[in-house]
């Protein structure tokens, strides 16, 4: 069907005008082309490889249904005058404006109806054709369909476009302009990229949104909102007048001008005359007659009320960020009405718990008095104060939420149902500790009487009173075990502190706790009287072994030890590489801690297995492994890419692959720790047997197993090791290659008799015995010796050697609890949140850092914790648990209120478990919903967030409303639409902040004065800073952590008004985005004095080359605390280096290879790392003297052909990395004569180079030194 052009559209005559209204779908199935659109397009937006096209055509196939809805139905204002030109109307005099909006609506039916006809067919086509062999019609067929969008908005309707949004309104239809709003809101993600004005314009519309629902619902009467409507529409039409030509050039370069044009002009919440017409209209809807309201909110399916309560919470938080010039006591009033409108926010969440009497008093009072609360706050009035009636008003409130909160408390406890106070009882005195310096430091405070209401002097005694109690539980710490009362008492004086420190912190975030601080007070006061009387009471204190770390017992540092199992390994082996040609499966069975993984990766590395199958794949299975996990670790490990490539890929495209990669191979999968045949369901059908002696070996604790997959499959069961076997095990592990001392040699082999053949046992045992006097050992095999064999006795092994640690260690290992099963950790994340959470206590002259990295390390020394991954300088850059040590964390943890995990948030909230604890992880946040955590855990102080993949909530779905005591936050995979969720600035306890691809930061950001980490997790953009972020003085850790990004992405510093700006003297490690401007850098870097790690980007800017040279010098050379340094893409740049430098990579930087002298020249330099171009140039002639104390060097994509050294260059060089140097002829011979080295790597380099690392290995066992290991990957042709 045609209809005549738009180039004739104004010379329609009234035979055109009978042909539209003939053709035009009635009013009742009028959208039925858009609905066959929309449900299309949703069906193609799940194809894997074009979904997001799909679905930005679909995102754009609604907002036109919503346009020709509401230019369906739209009239003209009767007062205002037609903004049409007017000679068009002379011309064309004969064309009513109904004709005008026919036409509109005509061409967004056509553009819907052609949209289908190009995309379906070609879609067919594309599946038929076997999906990725004929891309071409499919693309045409987008392409199309975006170029008749855009010509649809830059024609037809982007002439009328004012006339139709500006001029019209729709009287008595409010959902359409609800849907309208809703539609804009879905567009902003898609145009607008300007971070936090998005955000700002985003708020306000759904405000808007949210105020015509909730006065609606009342059942106000649609003819009284014009005013509100014709508010709402005009700004609503004023954004997408911007949103919808964003294509056009000359409205992008202005976009963000027109944006933040709109949010102050025409989008102003604040302006009087906006906010006197909300109050009217929600004054006027209270006087409505209502049956009840309690009837309104049962019809509330969309949670409209919640919404708008949530809307008028962002607007305070608007309010106070767009005036920063507010007083203190007026900056704390409005807190105070947003904690009286977050407390409401949480009542409506327990909805279903209230009763009608209840429904009534929020509907037909609370809301709205809040809203016209909120609303009536003046900006000018304060400024300079808040004026009476609203101090009454939020007052007045106050008390209405506490009769509200108590009323549905007393029938459905809102807290734990767990009445007892509970707090953490691992490394109490630690903790006790960490509090005292906070109390020293608020009482040191001038401001402490105006933050949180409380004294200086009664701070200060309620410290001299603890301090005193801390001195009298040292002394007592041993004896408590064996005495009842001074246990009592120490769990008295544990429970008044963690009180303290409660109340104390509940009034940092404006709470009023005067009369509970005077309470608990008055015990402290009574309990410090006690103290003498109890002690004098009581035997004498006992004396214990002490535990300490024998100089002369070091557990040796290696891999998982495999004793006195060859037969196994000769049997295992055997059965993969002989027998049937068919396709079978070899399972390994055992009880935990047995070695079945040990022993599976022996066989898996052996070389007679190695050269037998052609691809060999290794998967960790686990409890919790999905499909997707299960296929994208197979193929990472079949074909030795990163897993990056592999986790965009959806499930049914790794299939695929996964089949490719093994079809026509002899292959062996490992299936490591399988729990049930789910994991083997996924993988059978897909596996090829092609009978060549096809391989799968399984390892589990489940010993039938294998009858699911085989019915005739014989399990090996994994023998224990002998006594003796178990003696050599714990000798290695105590004393590396020497003896056993003579007189432990006996009590030693009983100990590992006790062990009853078990690994993990043994291990566990010797991390035990090393720390552990030699006096002392017949103590722990008298205890051994009680304990049961089996799962239970491991467990109670554990247990031993849990209580064999100092108590600063403890709270420590049972952290790893809050891991997922089988995670890899990083350790620099682990040890940033020991930090966090005061763990960690500096001692000499060593970093928190330093001393957390010594707590872990004691960790790994005790064999509790294992190292998978080592930094190639040394030391451990990532860690993992045991299945049964961490299964044992996480109940120790529970067990002693500590941290809680939560599996599934389908549970109720009854059964989370008993005990308030303080910390709590959730490894499913699919249906999690934060506020019932702020229920049910009020106090908490750190909550730990996973997910398998991305998972992007809106705030509204998530519910958050964050407990406002939290000190650690950490929301993992879990993502707000690349926002910033602003709950979180009002967590002023917070330390660590965790978040998901984020694009800025907030200038509200300051109120966290004691956050120490910020990491943004894959960001897309880089993340731009705000001024106000210099004010954070205890910012130590600046991260952005780019997983799955290509180009790495960093923190933009602002750079205006720096010289009067506060240095950030603790700030440690940094990822920074800079102009290259030399001036700009210099002027940050002045501000870090204390930076110890960085990484320097040059910042990309879209209107100009990414290659863009910088002039002069970079200079880091005042950086006297630098250790580690990485700077990307500065070409053309010079670089002055502080001499303390110990690592250096380079990425991108062009530079000749003659500039690289400068680098040689640095006296501590150990790691150095060139990548990706650096240099360039055909020969590197390193001089003599130069990289006295390199140890390690990586050459990464590089373009030379020739490399000239000296033997000095290399007198302490331990490994040489060396990554598709391609032109490379061969590496310096006098590598042959250093004497350090212990590894070279090579991948993808020619063949010549690889013959000459050869001739190096050569020279070196020619000179004794059969250290040197060499890895070849690839060579290059």
């Amino acid at each position: 069907m045609e209809i005549p052009s738009s180039s004739n559209a104004n010379c329609f005559d009234f035979a055109s005008y009978d042909y539209l209204q003939s053709h035009l779908v009635s009013s009742s199935t009028s959208t039925s082309c858009f609905d066959l659109a929309l449900d299309t397009l949703a069906e193609l937006e799940k194809e894997p490889y074009y979904g997001w096209y799909f679905k930005y055509l679909k995102e754009k196939a609604r907002l036109m249904k919503t346009c020709f809805l509401y230019v369906k139905k739209c009239r003209r204002r009767r007062n205002h005058e037609a903004l049409l030109e007017p000679d068009r109307e002379d011309r064309c005099n004969i064309m009513s404006e109904n004709l005008r909006r026919s036409i509109i609506c005509f061409r967004i039916q056509e553009v819907a109806i052609r949209m289908i006809h190009d995309l379906q067919p070609a879609y067919f086509q594309y599946i038929h054709s076997g999906r990725y062999l004929d891309h071409a019609n499919i693309e045409s067929a987008i392409t199309r369909s975006k170029e008749k969008i855009k010509m649809f908005l830059e024609t037809d309707l982007k002439k009328s476009c004012a006339a139709i949004f500006i001029d019209y309104y729709a009287p008595g239809d409010p959902r359409l302009v609800m849907d309208l709003i809703m539609c804009l809101l879905e567009t902003l993600d898609w145009v607008l990229r300007v971070g936090e004005l998005r955000d700002t314009i985003r708020n306000r519309l759904k405000l808007l949104r949210n105020l015509i629902g909730f006065v609606t619902m009342q059942g106000f009467e649609c003819s009284q909102l014009t005013d509100l409507l014709t508010y709402t529409v005009v700004a609503a039409g004023r954004l997408i007048s911007v949103c919808l030509f964003y294509h056009d050039e000359q409205v992008a370069n202005r976009l963000e001008s027109e944006i933040y044009k709109l949010i102050h002009e025409k989008i102003n919440l604040f302006d009087l005359q906006v906010r006197e017409t909300f109050v009217h209209v929600l004054t006027a809807s209270k006087k409505q007659p209502r049956p009840s309201y309690a009837l309104a909110l049962q019809k509330n399916e969309d949670h409209v009320v919640g919404q708008f309560v949530g809307s008028l919470r962002d607007y305070l938080m608007d309010l106070l960020g767009s005036y920063a010039s507010f007083q203190v006591p007026v900056k704390d009033q409005i807190l105070r009405l947003h904690e009286e409108i977050r407390c409401l926010g949480i009542l409506l969440k327990q909805e279903e718990k209230l009763g009608d009497e209840m429904k009534d008093l929020i509907g037909a009072v609370v809301v709205s008095d809040v809203a016209i609360l909120t609303f009536s706050l003046s900006v000018n009035e304060i400024k300079e104060g808040l004026p009476e009636e609203t101090d009454l008003g939020v007052f007045h409130l106050h008390k209405v939420l506490k009769y509200m909160v108590a009323e549905v408390a007393h029938n459905f406890p809102l807290k734990s149902p767990y009445p007892s106070f509970n707090y953490p009882r691992s490394n109490e005195l630690g903790c006790m500790d960490f509090f005292l310096e906070n109390l020293k430091e608020l009482a040191r405070c001038d401001e402490a009487d105006d933050s949180i209401g409380i004294q200086h002097h009664r701070i200060q005694a309620i410290q001299k009173d603890l301090v005193f109690l801390r001195s009298f539980l040292e002394n007592i710490k041993e004896q408590r075990y064996q005495n009842g009362k001074l246990q009592a008492f120490w769990s008295h004086v544990m429970e008044a502190a963690y009180k303290v420190e409660l109340l104390i912190d509940l009034a940092l975030v404006g709470d009023k706790c005067e009369d509970s601080l005077d309470a608990v007070s008055r015990d402290i006061n009574l309990l410090k009287i006690e103290a003498p009387e109890i002690l004098n009471g009581q035997t004498q204190r006992v004396n214990k072994t002490s535990i300490h770390i024998p100089s002369q017992f070091t557990v040796a540092m290696h891999d998982v030890d495999l004793v006195g199992l060859d037969d196994e390994v000769e049997t295992i082996t055997h059965r993969l590489t002989r027998g049937s040609k068919q396709l079978d499966v070899v399972p390994i069975v055992g009880m935990p801690g047995l070695g079945k993984t040990t022993l599976a990766n022996k066989v898996y590395t052996a070389p007679l297995v190695r050269s037998h199958f052609h691809v060999r794949g290794w998967c960790r299975v686990s409890q919790t492994c999905s499909k997707h996990n299960l296929f994208v670790q197979l193929l990472s490990s079949l074909d030795s890419k990163s897993p990056d490539e592999y986790l965009k890929m959806d499930e049914n495209d790794l299939a695929i692959k996964l089949r490719q990669v093994l079809l026509r191979s002899r292959y062996l999968l490992v299936l490591d720790d399988l729990w049930d045949v789910e994991a083997w369901n996924l993988l059978e059908k897909l596996l090829p047997n092609d009978a060549n002696g096809s391989r799968i070996l399984f390892t589990s604790r489940c010993q039938d197993l294998s009858l699911h997959f085989k019915p005739n499959s014989e399990p090996h069961h994994l023998r224990h090791l002998t006594d003796k076997e178990s003696w050599t095990l714990q000798q290695r592990k105590l004393f590396g290659t020497e003896d056993c001392p003579p007189d432990l040699s006996e009590v030693g082999s009983q100990i590992a008799k006790l062990c009853q053949g078990l690994p993990l046992t043994i291990v566990l045992v010797a991390g035990i015995l090393v720390t552990t006097a030699q006096d002392s050992w017949e103590e722990v095999a008298k205890s051994l010796s009680s304990i049961v064999l089996e799962d239970e006795y491991c467990k109670k092994t554990l247990e031993l050697s849990y209580s064999h640690l100092p108590d600063y260690l403890k709270p420590c290992l049972l952290y790893f609890a809050a891991f997922q099963e089988d995670e890899v950790i990083n350790v620099r994340r682990l040890l940033r949140l020991w930090i966090s959470e005061r763990f960690v206590q500096q001692v000499g002259g060593k970093s928190l850092e330093e001393a957390a990295y010594d707590y872990l390390m004691a960790l790994i020394n005790r064999s509790l914790v294992m190292v998978i991954g080592q930094r190639i300088v040394g030391g451990a850059k990532a860690c993992l648990l045991h299945d049964l040590v961490h299964e044992f964390c996480v109940e120790k943890a529970k067990e002693e209120s500590f941290l809680y995990v939560i599996h599934s948030w389908k549970a109720p909230l009854s059964l989370i478990g008993p005990n308030n604890s303080h910390r709590i992880c959730v490894h499913n946040t699919r249906e999690l919903k934060i506020w019932e955590l702020t229920l049910i855990f009020p106090n908490l102080r750190s909550l730990i967030l996973f997910a398998q993949d991305y998972f992007k909530h809106q705030e509204e779905d998530l519910g958050i409303l964050l407990p406002k005591l939290l000190r650690v936050l950490d929301f993992g995979n879990l993502g707000f639409g690349y926002s910033f969720p602003m709950e979180v600035v009002l967590l002023v306890h917070l330390r660590y902040l965790a978040l998901k691809r984020i694009r800025y930061i907030p200038s509200a950001i300051a109120n966290l004065s004691r956050l120490e980490t910020l990491i943004v997790e894959d960001p897309v953009f880089d993340i731009e800073l705000p001024s106000t972020i210099w004010n954070i003085k205890t910012l130590s850790h600046l991260r952005v952590l780019n997983y799955h990004g290509v180009s790495p992405q960093g923190f933009i510093f602002p750079v205006e008004n720096l010289e009067v700006s506060p240095d950030l003297d603790h700030l440690d490690t940094l990822d920074l985005t800079i102009d290259p401007s030399p001036q700009s850098l210099q002027k940050i870097l002045r501000k870090l004095p204390s930076i110890r790690r960085l990484k320097c980007r040059q910042r990309y800017d879209g209107s100009r080359e990414a290659t863009r040279n910088c002039d002069g010098n970079l200079e880091f050379d005042g950086l006297s605390q630098l250790e580690s340094l990485h700077l990307i893409v500065f070409r053309g740049c010079g670089f002055k280096f502080p001499l303390n430098l110990k690592k250096l990579t380079l990425s991108y930087n062009g530079q000749p290879w003659s500039e690289i002298s400068t680098i040689g020249k640095l006296p501590n330099l150990e790691v150095l790392k060139l990548l990706d171009y650096c240099f360039v140039g055909e020969e590197w002639v390193m001089k003599e003297g130069e990289f006295p104390k390199l140890r390690v060097l990586k050459l990464s994509n590089l373009e030379f052909r020739n490399w000239t050294a000296f033997s000095d260059n290399f007198s302490r060089l331990q490994k040489l990395v060396l990554n598709w140097c391609e032109e490379l002829e061969k590496v310096p011979s006098c590598l042959g004569e250093c004497e350090t080295l212990e590894m070279i790597e090579v991948e993808g380099c020619l063949e010549s180079v690889v013959d000459s690392v050869e001739q190096i290995q050569q020279e070196q066992i020619d000179m004794g030194n059969e250290v040197l290991k060499i890895e070849i990957h690839s060579i290059s042709s």
